[in-house]
């Protein structure tokens, strides 16, 4: 990260972002064409490990993009207030993000299956949904685990006193 001092090392700053996002951009490779779509999601952070739980159509571009080549990036973010200075090169959206790295599989664990679209119908709308195989087998479930993701954080500067 070229930024270091926008860089966030510390899993509780990470977590916190995690809980605003609503949005995940999941970008994969297309042979050589890259592909990009926002999803939502759901996340375990156990350690120092991230798992993103996604579901979509059983079948699609995505789908065959992944069972092709299961390496992904992906990144979200929390939009802050516009800075504006007379400077229009020193204006700038006030920021928080991740972006990591990390391999996709299917989901095929009828138990794993619910578990994760639970996980994702509370972060996307704080409910506390249990799902039944029946129900989970009308949708695929993937998953990208991470080791490799990092936060930043572009702050608002604090207001001076008089």
């Amino acid at each position: 990260m070229r930024r270091k001092d926008r860089e966030l090392t510390d899993i509780g700053e990470i977590r916190s972002i995690l809980e605003k996002c609503k949005v995940c951009h999941l970008a994969m490779c297309d042979g050589g064409a890259p592909y990009v779509v926002p999803l939502s999601f759901g996340y375990k952070l156990e350690g120092e490990e991230l798992t993103l739980y996604f579901h979509s159509a059983m079948a699609g571009h995505k789908i065959d993009i992944l069972r092709k080549n299961p390496e992904v990036c992906f990144e979200m973010s929390v939009e802050g207030k516009l800075g504006l200075f007379e400077n229009p090169c020193n204006s700038g959206y006030y920021y928080e993000s991740i972006i990591g790295f990390g391999r996709a599989s299917f989901v095929g664990d009828d138990a794993e299956k619910c578990a994760a679209l639970s996980l994702i119908m509370r972060r996307q709308a704080d409910r506390n949904d249990v799902f039944t195989k029946r129900e989970a087998d009308t949708v695929c479930v993937f998953k990208v685990v991470s080791d490799d993701f990092r936060g930043k954080r572009k702050p608002e500067p604090k207001a001076q006193g008089n």
